[in-house]
């Protein structure tokens, strides 16, 4: 995130405590926007934001529903260089998919309308429930449906330190795709 977000219009989606939304202060985004629905989630971020030397008044915490957040964005033409969404999980199984599919690619046909020409999309699931196959199809879909085209240009999985059992395949449930709108 750190070198991705030099002079850049930042929106963190689902921020939680701050932790990407720092790091892109940290690497000279211009201005941040770091939206999550949890008060003490919030509380913690903005703590989390004052414990580093960096110029604060770059950054605005927003609490709210991170979905409606983003349609009222959009109402309002906001335009943004880099979108980070990092949700909670959204399908803890395979049984919560097709709900979990419909979210995920709400927030990112959102995230693709908010996004300028030539920005990035960060996107991220947690979710056991939804392979990085099933993600890289929804997230399709939705720029798709978002009327332009977006290129992957990195792929992310869990570190070494996270290894999956192979007994357990739904632990292999970190995935993220980070996307060059074109």
């Amino acid at each position: 995130m750190r070198a991705l977000a030099a002079g850049r219009e930042v929106l963190d989606g689902f921020c939680y405590t701050g932790g990407f939304a720092i790091a892109a202060l940290a690497g000279g985004a211009k201005r941040i926007s770091a939206i999550e629905s949890s008060s003490d989630a919030v509380n913690i971020a903005k703590e989390n934001l004052a414990a580093n030397p960096l110029d604060a008044s770059r950054v605005e915490f927003v609490q709210a529903d991170v979905f409606k957040h983003l349609r009222l964005l959009r109402d309002k033409g906001a335009k943004y260089d880099l979108i980070v969404l990092d949700p909670p999980k959204l399908a803890p199984t395979a049984a919560h998919a097709r709900n979990a599919a419909r979210a995920y690619k709400d927030i990112n046909l959102l995230a693709l309308k908010l996004l300028a020409a030539d920005g990035l999309l960060a996107t991220f699931s947690c979710s056991g429930g939804i392979s990085a196959e099933l993600f890289q199809s929804i997230v399709a879909g939705a720029a798709l449906d978002a009327g332009g085209g977006a290129k992957i240009i990195e792929r992310f999985t869990a570190a070494a330190d996270h290894p999956v059992a192979l007994e357990f395949p739904e632990g292999d449930y970190l995935k993220g795709l980070l996307l060059l709108k074109g």
